[in-house]
C-alpha cells in the first residue's frame, strides 16, 4: 500500500477530501515502507495494521470537515490542560483515572478518539451508538485475549492515551509498540517534528469541547519525548510525571508489548523488545531531564508509584495544590468511588519477567541508577 492508496481509502471511507495539514504523510510514508520491509505482518496483521490507518485518517477528514464548517470552534481556547505522562506502568492510568473522576474536568475518552464527529454532548459522553460500538469491541477483546486487560483496561468512557490524538497525523508510538518496525522507530525517536500531530491535537479538543467542556486532563506515558513541542502549542499546559522503580517499570512494559506484537505478527522477538524499551526510556528520561534543566524542577510536578498507592487522595491533593487548583469535596467524592469500584487486579493479574527478554535487575538498576537517584524513587531488594 501507498500514501496515495491510503488516502483514496479514507476518502471513500468517509466521502471527504481534505486531510489538512500535509506534513502529516512523511510520517505515514515512512510508517507504510517500514510495514512492507520489516513489520513481518501475518495476513490478518497487515489488514488489521492497514485498516486501522485508513480509519485513522478517515476520522481525521471528518475532524477537518466539521472544523470547516463550524470555524468558530477554533476561536475556542483550551486552557491550562493538565498532561499526566511518566515511562510506561508508573501509575499514569490511576492519576488520570483519578482525575477524570473530577466533575470539572474533561478527559480524552476511548471511543470519542476514534469516532469524534460530531462532536458530543454530556449525555453522550458514556452512551449512545458510537459509546456502545466502541464498548462492544472491548466486550470482543475481553473475550479473546483477557491478558492484555490484566495489564491495561480501558472502558470505552475511560480516559485514553492522548497519543490516540497524535496517530491521525502518523506520528505516535502506538505504530512501533504493534511491530517491529526499526526505520520507522529511528524517524519518530530522532527526525520526526511533533508539532503537526500536537496542532492536531489541540484541534481536535477544540472540537471535542463544543457541547461537552471542562478543563482538559490529558495522559500520554510517551510525554516525555516531546515536551518541548507539547508546550510550543500548549504553552499553559501543566505537567505532572509519575515514577516508579524501573526495575517494575521495564519488565511491565515489555509485557504489554509482547502481548500486543503477535496481533499483528507471527514472529516477535522478545530480546529485541526489551533492548527497545530500555533505548526508548533512558531518551524519554533524558530529555524531560533537559527540560527541567532549562525550565525549573518546578516545571513538572512528580508523583511517586509508592505515595500513590498508599495515600491516593493524598497525592491528588498535592498536585491541585500545586497548581494552585480547588479541590473540591465533589471531586473527592467521586475519586474515592472511583478508588471503591476499581481496586487493583480487578480484570486479572499481571505477572512478568525480566529474564526472558534478555534483561537482568542488575542490569537495569546500572542502567537507571542517575534517575533513580535524581527523583529518589523507592526501589525493591
Amino acid at each position: 500500500m501507498t500514501v496515495d492508496d491510503i488516502v483514496a481509502a479514507a476518502r471513500a471511507q468517509s466521502g471527504l477530501e481534505d486531510i489538512g495539514d500535509p506534513a502529516i504523510l512523511e510520517g505515514l510514508g515512512i510508517l507504510l515502507q517500514a510495514y512492507e520491509e520489516e513489520a513481518q505482518f501475518t495476513e490478518a496483521g497487515k489488514q488489521r495494521a492497514i485498516g486501522a490507518l485508513i480509519s485513522t485518517l478517515a476520522n481525521r477528514m471528518r475532524v477537518e470537515d466539521w472544523l470547516k464548517q463550524h470555524p468558530e470552534l477554533l476561536e475556542r481556547p483550551v486552557e491550562k490542560p493538565l498532561f499526566v505522562f511518566g515511562l510506561p506502568r508508573t501509575g499514569t492510568t490511576l492519576t488520570i483515572n483519578l482525575l477524570n473522576a473530577d466533575p470539572a474536568r474533561r478527559s480524552l475518552l476511548r471511543w470519542e478518539a476514534f469516532d469524534s464527529v460530531p462532536p458530543p454532548t454530556r449525555e453522550e459522553l458514556h452512551a449512545g451508538p458510537r459509546f456502545d460500538k466502541a464498548q462492544a469491541a472491548i466486550e470482543l477483546a475481553l473475550k479473546y485475549v483477557p491478558h492484555i486487560s490484566a495489564i491495561h483496561h480501558e472502558d470505552a468512557d475511560s480516559p485514553t492515551e492522548c497519543q490516540f490524538a497524535m496517530t491521525p497525523s502518523f506520528c505516535a508510538q502506538v505504530y512501533e509498540a504493534q511491530a517491529c518496525i526499526p526505520s520507522y522507530r529511528e524517524w519518530f525517536l530522532h527526525r520526526a517534528s511533533y508539532l503537526p500531530a500536537f496542532r492536531y491535537q489541540k484541534r481536535l479538543l477544540q472540537l471535542l469541547q463544543a457541547h461537552a467542556p471542562g478543563r482538559w486532563t490529558l495522559k500520554n506515558p510517551w510525554h516525555p519525548l516531546y515536551l518541548n513541542d507539547l508546550t510550543t502549542v500548549f504553552p499553559d499546559a501543566q505537567l505532572a510525571m509519575t515514577h516508579r522503580d524501573p526495575v517494575d517499570v521495564v519488565g511491565s512494559a515489555c509485557s504489554l508489548i509482547k502481548a500486543v506484537r503477535p496481533m499483528y505478527s507471527d514472529k516477535v522477538d522478545l530480546e529485541v523488545i526489551g533492548r527497545q524499551m530500555v533505548e526508548t526510556f533512558t531518551i524519554m528520561i533524558e530529555r524531560q531531564n533537559a527540560y527541567r534543566d532549562r525550565h525549573g524542577e518546578d516545571a513538572i510536578f512528580d508523583i511517586h508509584y509508592e505515595a500513590q498507592m498508599r495515600d491516593p487522595i493524598g497525592q491528588m491533593r498535592k498536585l491541585y495544590a500545586h497548581f494552585d487548583e480547588p479541590f473540591t469535596a465533589a471531586a473527592e467524592s467521586a475519586m474515592n468511588a472511583y478508588l471503591a469500584g476499581n481496586p487493583k487486579g480487578k480484570h486479572g493479574r499481571h505477572e512478568y519477567s525480566l529474564e526472558e527478554y534478555g534483561l537482568t535487575k542488575e542490569g537495569v538498576r546500572r542502567r537507571f541508577k542517575d534517575y533513580v537517584e535524581r527523583f529518589d524513587i523507592p526501589t525493591k531488594a
